[in-house]
């Protein structure tokens, strides 16, 4: 019986794939890209188009191929599913090894089954290690020789943020903070809980990033949806799709900003001084909607999730409707190209690379299951001038999938090192990469 169940089971992933696949971009990728991005009628279809690229991870001494100009190293391997990077003042190296929590009310039934083999398939189903691990390269040569557990028995961590000696953690569930002086390797004492972050049963997007204003006065915390528009009930949606501002004084927050579905990389624009974030958009639309995004983030915000999406289109799956809502809902500043899961974010701040990539953006591109052909899968720039976004992205780190369309690594966080080289975590790959301008000694 169970060996029939196996193979019924099967047949209808096989049968769903098959229908899925029917459905393709008609659109170039540079479409959704930019301040006014392409936006064609909705093509939802019965199953959603699932195009993964199976994870394989990096042969030996193979690497992924830096932009012209620029060269690429490991600075750290081995890792166990290395998700997010924080750079410490004396130049140590943070690394979240983590991933989903158990949320065993999110996907269920047939869909939901298929999305959790498609998760394994993309190699995101290893168990959490649940722990910081701090990288420390003591002779400058762009190699991490020291490796550190800073911080376990977390419960899926993902952002970090150092205000004077407190470190604070995002955990999936709270932020933690923990005493730190510079210098630490490890962490032993115990954290105090700031504030309760929402999470539960359903969790359905568990990162949650978190970053301080200039005096450390505020916190800025990123909390995902659960659903792709609602479906779950938005009862499950209270302070969620949004960016929360934490006192962490007294641990009380405030919605600062709503209707972005999934934000994940923040970052202040060294010259506007203002917070952007990354967003992930809604999916099953087709594989030329919707695109994802960097957006400003102004205080009090709605950007249409899930009534909307990219200012006021609105998503017809969504009932009740909420034409208020929508009224109010504000176009993202810059489109990242439909499906592209852009993540990381951090801004170049450094003097290391050319002086054309000051003040501009990097985005980790984790790459598209819901577009065929494949989105991302790379690390792109963006340049700014006067604290927007000017031009086309330009490909930074490419070569993440091979030509048999498996990913051998995904990037996710982006971080800035000392010297001022680009930190890549590649959470497939399990490898940090380091990326320098060619022929560099630094």
């Amino acid at each position: 019986m169970h060996k029939l169940i196996a193979f019924f089971l099967l047949a209808i992933f096989l049968m769903l794939n098959l229908v899925g696949c029917g459905e393709v971009a008609t659109l170039s990728q540079n479409a959704g890209v930019g301040p006014y991005p392409t936006l064609p009628p909705p093509h939802p279809t019965l199953i959603p188009t699932v195009h993964i690229a199976p994870a394989k991870g990096w042969p030996a001494g193979a690497t992924p191929v830096a932009a012209a100009g620029l060269e690429v190293n490991a600075y750290a391997a081995g890792l166990d599913h290395p998700r997010w990077l924080y750079v410490l003042p004396n130049g140590d190296v943070l690394v979240a090894e983590t991933n989903a929590p158990l949320k065993p009310e999110d996907g269920k039934g047939i869909k939901g089954w298929i999305m959790r083999l498609v998760m394994k398939r993309a190699g995101a189903a290893t168990p959490s290690a649940d722990r910081i691990t701090l990288l420390r390269d003591t002779d400058g040569d762009g190699i991490a020789e020291t490796r550190t557990v800073f911080l376990s028995g977390l419960n899926s961590p993902f952002g970090m943020a150092l205000v004077g000696s407190a470190f604070y953690v995002a955990n999936t569930d709270s932020i933690m903070r923990f005493p730190y002086k510079i210098g630490d390797t490890q962490i032993t004492a115990p954290g105090v809980k700031v504030v309760n972050l929402p999470a539960g049963t359903i969790n359905h997007h568990w990162t949650k990033n978190v970053i301080a204003n200039r005096d450390g006065s505020r916190l800025y915390v990123t909390v995902g949806s659960n659903s792709n528009v609602g479906e779950n009930g938005m009862e499950n949606e209270v302070n969620r799709a949004a960016i929360l501002e934490v006192d962490p004084a007294t641990g009380r927050s405030r919605l600062f900003a709503s209707g972005l579905r999934n934000p994940n990389g923040l970052d202040w624009q060294p010259q506007s001084g203002t917070l952007w974030t990354a967003v992930n958009e809604r999916d099953e639309l087709g594989s030329d909607l919707v695109p994802d995004f960097m957006t400003s983030v102004q205080d009090g915000a709605f950007y249409g999730w899930p009534y909307s999406y990219y200012g006021q289109h609105v998503d017809a799956r969504v009932k009740p409707q909420r034409p208020d809502l929508v009224a109010r809902s504000l176009a993202p500043d810059y489109a990242l190209g439909t499906h592209t899961a852009s993540l990381g974010l951090v801004f170049y701040r450094g003097s290391l690379l050319p002086q054309r990539y000051a003040g501009g953006a990097f985005i980790g591109q984790h790459g598209s299951w819901n577009r065929k052909p494949r989105s991302g899968y790379k690390v792109i720039f963006v340049a700014f001038a006067n604290g927007r976004p000017v031009g086309a992205p330009e490909d930074v780190l490419t070569g993440f999938v091979n030509a048999q369309g498996d990913a051998l690594g995904r990037p996710v966080g982006v971080a800035v090192d000392r010297a001022g080289a680009l930190l890549v975590a590649d959470d497939i790959g399990n490898v940090i990469w380091r990326v320098k301008p060619a022929a560099s000694k630094q």
